[in-house]
């Protein structure tokens, strides 16, 4: 049977991001933040997909929520695997890859990023480990990052440089 196929038990996901009580209700009317949050998370696990984008996942979300949609988001990159993977790649625990755009950085304490890059004024800029990239900002604030962009220096340069 092809992965996509699967029959995917809502009831167990929408209790695993304690959402079961609101699927009689109308998509996002009336949810917080967290609710909408937690209805997104939802509603990837139920499609798996290959490729997820979290747009500031933290953003209008309370912070027992914040810890709900990081491990929910690190299980959808690390534990769930995506639709398109085989049997052999889901015994080898096949990971998803992902997009996280972030203004706080506090979905970091909750997934293993490898990578990082800031965006300044449209520009990429300040390729590192997300966790340098964070420190390093909340020290120097983003506009340092310029210094990255000006002479096309990595943060690892920048940082030997201060």
């Amino acid at each position: 049977m092809c992965a996509r196929e699967r029959e995917v038990d809502v009831d167990d996901l929408a209790r695993k991001v304690n959402f079961d009580r609101f699927l009689e209700r109308d998509v996002n009317a009336g949810f917080s933040g967290g609710e909408i949050k937690r209805s997104e998370m939802l509603q990837l696990m139920a499609q798996r997909p290959d490729l997820v984008l979290f747009d500031e996942p933290e953003s209008g979300v309370d912070l027992e929520n914040m810890a709900l949609i990081g491990q929910t988001a690190r299980q959808l990159l690390d534990g769930m695997p995506p639709a398109s993977c085989s049997m052999k790649q889901q015994k080898a625990r096949c990971k998803t890859a992902g997009l996280i755009i972030t203004h706080t950085g506090y979905i970091l304490e909750y997934v293993n990023a490898d990578r990082g890059q800031v965006m300044y004024d449209g520009h990429l800029c300040c390729e590192a480990r997300p966790g340098d990239i964070l420190d390093h900002v909340s020290k120097y604030g983003y506009q340092e990052c310029l210094r990255c962009l000006d002479s096309d220096a990595s943060l690892g340069q920048i940082k030997e440089a201060l």
